[in-house]
């Protein structure tokens, strides 16, 4: 039997949950206003925090898929998450662009982890 655990869980989504030992955050976003630099760092840091609540580090990534507003923004998301991710733990990684929740994002980021 498979083992679901579900944390921050909200009417729409859940920002962690948990299948035997992997882990899948909801989407994070930075805060309106912010530059692509500053909300990729937030982004960043909220996957930080959630992973270690749940049990794991950005060591333990398996995958990210980045949605970006406009791809114009790509090298400067990218100087930020390549001084962020750990060398030899790189993870899968897919990056787009997409038309995000509100025209006030400019990145979001979706992980899955192992547990450590």
């Amino acid at each position: 039997m498979s083992n679901i655990t579900r944390s921050h869980t909200g009417p729409r989504m859940s920002q962690i949950v948990t299948h035997n030992d992997t882990i899948y955050l909801a989407g994070q976003v930075g805060t309106a206003g912010e530059s692509v630099t500053e909300q990729t760092k937030t982004c960043l840091a909220n996957i930080d925090k959630l992973l270690a609540e749940a049990g794991s580090d950005k060591t333990r990534i398996l995958q990210t898929i980045i949605w970006m507003a406009d791809m114009k923004d790509f090298a400067e998301m990218n100087a930020v998450w390549d001084a962020w991710v750990p060398e030899g733990h790189t993870p899968a990684r897919a990056a787009g662009e997409a038309k995000l929740a509100t025209h006030e994002y400019l990145v979001e980021f979706i992980v899955t982890a192992a547990k450590a």
